[in-house]
């Protein structure tokens, strides 16, 4: 797991103030010995040997407390994160006794799984290696400036359109499933943003659709819905062409949130982070940088969806959201005009919809539906 918490190596590119995003040659490891910390790097630079020894995230609590011994999940327990890692190259059921460990819900499992199927892209391609590849990807593309014109072009929450062909909990969404259509579709009738999911396991996505889509002609700019749980997968669909990138603060403990959001900033890409209740939202408003979060009405338990989720959590925090001049975006269970105008009023200037619109015969055309009118591109 590319991450602070696992150990794994501090991509370079991160330390912005000592080094471009590009001079990523130096490789730099962290150490225990002799229950102390060390620096190895190959061919590095004394001035990122110096970056790194008093970087704040290198020495945060969090990192002492890994290196002391205590696991990541306990380290993301004492945060309220209720989803645990396993850490393991194989799918769970291929245990025995205690390594058949059983999920404790539909996140739990999809994170788990995605831990094997990134394990197996790393060893295929390597990080350096994407990293090289996200450098000759075509520039990231305002995605928070796309929002904000088409909230203010419409007097209606700006449109985050998803390219979606089934979820674990509804199955296949759409059998006939071309997401360039479905994109040019969407873009057609007033998306300001689309979001296409690149998960195979449990959604049926691929970043090849990502790839397809950006290629394809579409302006419009590209979320990239992912479990991220490795910053291998933000340079990964960086590559792909994605602008921004989404991370679950269920799934994050807060210094890889604050170590994905560097990654993301050098890339030039936004970073959507999604909270489901106030412990999650709190933890997030203390983050430096946070730009767009999102709320998600799903339970994360039973997967039943309330969109006064959205409300509660705005009319907690809305004047914190509104002072650091954060964008909030509405998830889950929005599938009228009642629906979008109720977290419209409770502060939300964007939705991220998919299922409500995938489902329909002309996905663009449902746009209008949704919103109660036709949205100006």
């Amino acid at each position: 797991m590319e991450s602070l918490l696992a150990a794994a190596p501090f991509h370079v590119a991160a330390f912005s103030s000592v080094s471009s995003p590009s001079a990523h040659s130096p490789s730099v490891l962290r150490s225990i010995r002799g229950g102390g910390r060390a620096v190895r790097c190959a061919s590095a630079k004394e001035a990122i040997l110096y970056a790194l020894e008093h970087d704040e995230m290198f020495n945060s609590e969090e990192v002492i407390q890994w290196e002391s011994g205590k696991t990541i999940n306990s380290i993301a327990a004492a945060q309220g994160i209720r989803i645990r890692r396993r850490c393991r190259p194989r799918y769970p059921s291929e245990g025995s006794g205690d390594d058949k460990a059983v999920p404790r819900n539909i996140l739990e499992q999809i994170v788990w799984d995605k831990e094997v199927e990134v394990s197996q892209r790393k060893a295929k391609k390597p990080l350096k290696s994407i990293v090289e590849s996200s450098e000759h990807a075509p520039p990231a593309r305002d995605f928070i400036g796309a929002l904000t014109a088409a909230h203010r072009r419409n007097g209606v929450p700006a449109l985050i359109a998803e390219v979606k062909k089934a979820s674990p909990s509804r199955g296949v969404l759409r059998e006939n499933f071309n997401p360039v259509e479905i994109a040019q579709a969407y873009e057609k009738n007033g998306a300001a943003c689309l979001s296409i999911l690149t998960d195979e396991k449990h959604f049926q996505g691929s970043f090849e659709n990502l790839e397809t889509v950006r290629n394809s002609g579409v302006q419009c700019p590209l979320l990239c819905k992912e479990f991220v749980i490795d910053i291998w997968q933000i340079y990964y669909a960086r590559s792909k062409g994605a602008d921004a990138i989404l991370l679950i603060a269920a799934v994050l403990p807060d210094l890889d949130m604050k170590y994905m959001l560097r990654i993301c900033k050098n890339l030039g890409m936004t970073a959507l982070i999604e909270v489901h209740d106030e412990k999650e939202l709190d933890r997030v408003l203390r983050i430096d940088g946070v730009e767009l979060i999102g709320i998600n009405n799903r339970s994360l338990e039973t997967f039943v969806v309330d969109t006064s989720n959205t409300r509660m959590l705005m009319e907690k925090r809305g004047d914190i959201i509104k002072e650091k001049g954060i964008l909030v975006v509405g998830e889950s269970g929005l599938f009228t005009p009642d629906d979008v105008a109720y977290v419209h009023s409770a502060g939300v200037s964007a939705v991220l919809v998919g299922e409500s619109l995938i489902k329909e015969e002309d996905p663009g055309r449902a746009i209008a539906g949704l919103f109660g009118k036709e949205l100006l591109s």
